[in-house]
């Protein structure tokens, strides 16, 4: 199958609409799904017409059935063209967040490891430093730890040269916090790279071998993978060209690189197809294929709002929330990730919609939001449509 769709497109927004099962879930019927989809078609060549994306994958299925997957425009447009095709693989950046690293704590917590109440410094106790002894796990993973944004990728890279993992760590363990843990939403980056090393502590293996081992080998995500591949290169889609360099299978995150490409905030590249697994295994409660990754229990916690209007992993409700669309399910939960990738899941319509965009390429500009919100509604009046008939 990778052969055939290798190609697959430059963009990097993923978008991704799952739902479990409910009471009088409907299947969406053939021609309603037919025409109603289609609309996707003008809707994204608009978007790239209009300089906000230079290509797009959009693939949108129901439980274990694929009902549109379709390639426009381009993966690579600067220094040279190269069209997009439905199986390029693509930096998912801020969906490594909940794929990855969430789903791997949720892993770790089905299996006694971890607690999310556990103080975060009972496993990386230079983390303690300046006011931070009293952050749990699930501080972390809702971004309400208190702990900033960011940090400045440039000034610890003059410091320590290109690749400094334990130093970028060390500097997060030395960070002053902005509000207490638990006081306020704050997107971090940071944390989300702390609960990564809390991964590798516990589960004894990076970030990316532990991902790769206990989510996406089960899944047979096999194109799914931190630091692809060199024979992967001709397949993924550029990002930005910085300092004269075109980004294409190096991470586009700055702290990512500084860590070798390896962290909890960025770093995976994938498919369509693949992510498509991702989703089959949350809309079946945690399975797949008859691999099971994850209880129906921790899946919950993954997906439903427990802090601030985030879940464990998810967005549900909070300022980020925009990926969802005009008028979503109250039951819809996302994310996004800056280099143009969004996930909007449905709980009542087992509906799931992918993504796939780069529109930082080639030079930091562009927008995914409208096409974002423009497919989430597509989809979700074409499930109406489908269940009122």
């Amino acid at each position: 199958m990778f052969a055939r769709m290798r190609h697959l497109g430059s963009v990097t927004i993923l978008f991704v609409l799952l739902s479990f099962p409910a009471a009088g879930c409907r299947c969406l019927h053939k021609e309603i799904c037919k025409h109603g989809l289609s609309v996707i078609d003008t809707v994204a060549k608009e978007e790239i017409e209009e300089g906000n994306v230079p290509g797009a994958v959009v693939l949108v299925g129901q439980a274990d059935r694929i009902l549109y997957w379709r390639a426009f425009g381009h993966e690579v447009t600067r220094p040279y063209k190269e069209r997009m095709h439905r199986n390029t693989i693509f930096d998912i950046a801020s969906l490594t967040k909940p794929v990855a690293t969430a789903t791997s704590i949720m892993i770790l917590v089905d299996r006694k490891k971890i607690k999310l109440n556990d103080y975060a410094a009972a496993y990386l106790p230079a983390f303690a430093s300046n006011g931070k002894g009293q952050i749990q796990i699930h501080h972390l993973l809702t971004h309400t730890s208190g702990l900033p944004a960011y940090t400045d990728a440039d000034e610890l890279k003059k410091q320590y040269g290109s690749r400094c993992p334990d130093e970028v760590v060390r500097k997060i363990c030395d960070a002053k916090l902005l509000s207490g843990p638990g006081e306020q939403f704050r997107y971090s980056c940071l944390g989300y790279i702390i609960l990564a090393k809390i991964v590798e502590v516990v589960g004894e293996k990076s970030i990316d071998d532990f991902a790769g081992e206990n989510i996406f080998a089960p899944l047979k995500m096999n194109h799914t993978a931190y630091n692809p591949p060199p024979s992967w290169v001709k397949d993924i889609a550029a990002t930005q060209i910085v300092n004269g360099q075109l980004l294409r299978g190096t991470v586009h995150d700055p702290l990512a690189r500084l860590m070798g490409g390896i962290a909890g905030n960025a770093g995976v590249f994938t498919t369509a197809y693949d992510l498509s697994l991702y989703c089959r295994m949350l809309l079946d409660e945690g399975a797949c294929r008859g691999k099971t990754i994850l209880s129906p229990h921790a899946v919950t916690m993954l997906t439903t709002a427990q802090s601030h209007g985030r879940a464990f992993g998810f967005d549900v409700d909070s300022s980020y929330s925009w990926p969802k669309g005009s008028h979503p399910p109250q039951t819809a939960f996302c994310h996004a990730g800056y280099t143009g990738t969004a996930l909007v899941c449905d709980p009542a319509s087992k509906v799931y919609i992918i993504i796939l965009t780069n529109r930082v390429h080639p030079d930091n500009k562009g927008s995914t939001k409208p096409l974002c919100r423009k497919v989430a509604d597509i989809v979700f009046q074409t499930y109406k449509d489908a269940a009122a008939n």
